[in-house]
């Protein structure tokens, strides 16, 4: 009976034995999970602050008209400076103005503002006009004319709505 008491020892100590393993490596799983909660939840809560930070910024930032005040002329029909052949420039556009009150300064001065178009675009060829760049310039050099006679705002942009060579 000793000899028995002996042989079932061994086997109470394995199976005790495979409880402490079961009870290291249950805890060693319970700590890993408990780690990769922490981590998704505080990574979870940075990304909460950080979108909601920069969302009240892009809502309290006051919200930019699309366009100002908008001034429209009369349509521009003009001979191009051209010396092989006969051109003519057909342009309708508007003024961008920073200040609602350039409107009626230029409704004021419609005939000077005419005749400084006019003087810009009677000295264009079709070469100045006929790509991108040239129409850049052109709307930036009317502008500029514009700016040194205004007082009340300037012309912010020059749009073309219509812009016919024949």
């Amino acid at each position: 009976m000793a000899k028995e008491a002996e042989k079932n020892k061994p086997e109470e100590q394995a199976a005790e034995g495979g409880k402490e393993k079961k009870k290291g490596s249950m805890l060693k799983w319970i700590i890993i999970a408990v780690v990769v909660l922490m981590v998704l939840g505080g990574g979870g809560a940075g990304a909460y602050f950080f979108l909601n930070k920069s969302a009240s910024k892009e809502a309290q930032a006051p919200a930019k008209p699309p366009i100002g005040a908008v001034w429209a002329p009369d349509v521009f029909i003009i001979n191009l400076a051209d010396a092989e052949a006969d051109r003519y420039l057909k342009v309708v556009m508007n003024f961008e103005l920073s200040d609602p009150l350039a409107v009626t300064e230029l409704e004021q001065m419609k005939p000077k503002v005419r005749d400084m178009v006019l003087g810009v675009l009677t000295v264009k060829g079709f070469k100045d006009l006929n790509n991108f760049e040239g129409k850049q310039r052109l709307k930036e050099e009317i502008a500029m004319r514009l700016n040194g006679h205004l007082t009340k705002g300037k012309v912010v942009q020059v749009y073309f709505t219509d812009f016919v060579v024949q």
